[in-house]
């Protein structure tokens, strides 16, 4: 069995963030988003993933390599545009071969990995397997319809008036039934192949097509709102650890880890938190649910239930929280007079200010 990873996109939802980093490279709890699904691939058995990449993919290739580190072995298929789920499993079809293969969103998460359904597929082989999960905003979903044995009947991407609640998560068991089923459809209303009329396809032509309900932690962290939900899910199982420096006048409580080469001094930290390394905290204060990558500096600051990617630095500024903040940025107090702001914006950008 094979894995068939998607890397490509261009993450609109996480602009000004992803104008220069893959969306699927964003770190909760310091680790990227994309290798906790490799890693869920790796534990249930496969080694040879195929990952689809677009505009990033010079910087998906630098972070994943070979593979190697991971347990897996790494094939890149390139996709010159995002021309929709369906498309990614049309051009790796000499990859795929004649194998099964689970296809994976890398920017999604699932708490407890998908070893169980891996196993259940591989011991039952339907033509296809969908995960399904009640969202409260199906609108912004894939949405499945299911009779009263529980037999998935329809499926509709988007829907302006859906049918249900159950959205499928962003994970599709497959044979190689399914190459035939993404040949016979056309184009979507957005000018894409959709995985769901692939699946539809299937369900017409009688083929078994079967749906698993999850009741746990899914998310699609394409907008900055879920990629903090997520990291704040990871940081609730994280072990504390102190491996940097830190001074007797710091207060370290809770769940803390503290990576090798960061220095903490005058501070208060309260978990759960992950400090990266080379990271130095002096005179600040940091909150529950946050996490700071490596090379950052938080001086006399406070920052709470945030993400803070690596290199970057808070000075002298008051409470920051909810946020998401890039790669070698800097935070500093605006000037007191004149009473104005004064912003430099990437595009797209959505800011927040008190009048």
């Amino acid at each position: 069995m094979k894995a068939l990873v998607l890397s490509g996109g261009a993450g609109t939802r996480l602009r000004p963030i992803t104008h220069t980093s893959a969306k699927q490279l964003v770190p909760v709890a310091n680790k990227p988003v994309l290798f906790y699904g490799l890693e869920a691939i790796a534990e249930a058995g496969i080694t040879e993933v195929g990952i689809i990449v677009g505009d990033t993919a010079e910087e998906i290739r630098e972070a994943v390599g070979d593979g190697s580190a991971l347990g897996i072995r790494v094939t890149y298929i390139p996709q010159d545009a995002p021309l929709g789920l369906a498309h990614a499993v049309l051009i790796a079809r000499e990859f795929l071969g004649e194998d099964d293969f689970v296809m994976y969103l890398g920017d999604n998460f699932i708490v407890g990995g998908i070893s169980g359904l891996v196993e259940e597929f591989r011991a039952e082989r339907p033509d296809a397997q969908i995960l399904l999960t009640r969202v409260p905003n199906p609108t912004s979903f894939g949405v499945a319809e299911l009779d009263a044995q529980g037999r998935v009947t329809n499926l509709e991407e988007k829907p302006k008036q859906p049918k249900s609640d159950l959205a499928l998560v962003g994970v599709y068991l497959f044979t190689p039934a399914v190459h035939e089923a993404v040949r016979a459809i056309t184009p979507s209303w957005r000018g894409e192949l959709e995985i769901t009329h692939a699946i539809q396809w299937l369900i017409d032509e009688h083929r078994d097509v079967r749906s698993t309900t999850i009741s746990g932690y899914w998310k699609d962290t394409g907008n900055v709102t879920d990629m903090l939900e997520v990291n704040r899910s990871v940081l609730d199982t994280l072990e504390p650890e102190v491996l940097g420096e830190v001074d007797e006048q710091s207060e370290i409580i809770g769940r803390v880890r503290i990576e090798a080469g960061a220095k903490v001094s005058g501070s208060r930290i309260v978990g759960p938190v992950v400090i990266g390394p080379n990271t130095v905290i002096n005179d600040a204060y940091v909150g529950p649910y946050t996490s700071v990558s490596e090379n950052c500096r938080i001086q006399d600051s406070e920052i709470e239930y945030s993400i803070l990617l690596r290199d970057s630095s808070l000075t002298g500024v008051r409470r920051i929280e909810a946020s998401l903040i890039g790669r070698n940025v800097e935070v500093t107090p605006a000037p007191r007079n004149p009473a104005a702001h004064r912003l430099v914006l990437g595009d797209h950008s959505k800011v927040q200010i008190s009048s």
